[in-house]
């Protein structure tokens, strides 16, 4: 099965900024969807942002104009460039990748371990 690695998770002050990595291990084809999710203690994990083939992408209301998501196919990479950050940015923060073609096959759908991203007041 094909692996996500998360990185990129700290400490940083409010108004800071992070970028989380998503990489995926293996010899990729393809990947259709890639998303960020956040999870807070208690509560189930909520979409943050996502991109598909073709590199379209969608923001929770939250976040928009504050993160932007990107990928570089060449190194099977997916970012999560987080600006302005609030303390209601903190949350463990996961990676999850849908459709995967691989050399071994396809993955419907892979979770990473998660980062702990934590933004003081």
């Amino acid at each position: 099965q094909v692996q996500l690695v998360e990185s990129g998770g700290g400490l940083v002050q409010t108004g800071g900024s992070l970028r989380l990595s998503c990489a995926a291990s293996g010899s990729i084809f393809s990947i259709n969807r890639v998303g960020w999710y956040r999870q807070y203690p208690g509560k189930q994990r909520e979409l943050v942002a996502d991109i598909r083939t073709g590199s379209k992408t969608n923001y929770a209301e939250s976040v928009k104009g504050r993160f932007t998501i990107s990928r570089d196919n060449a190194k099977n990479t997916v970012y999560l460039q987080m600006n302005s950050l609030k303390p209601e940015d903190t949350a463990v923060y996961y990676c999850n990748a849908m459709e995967i073609h691989w050399a071994g096959g396809w993955d419907l759908e892979v979770w990473g371990q998660g980062t702990l991203v934590t933004v003081s007041s």
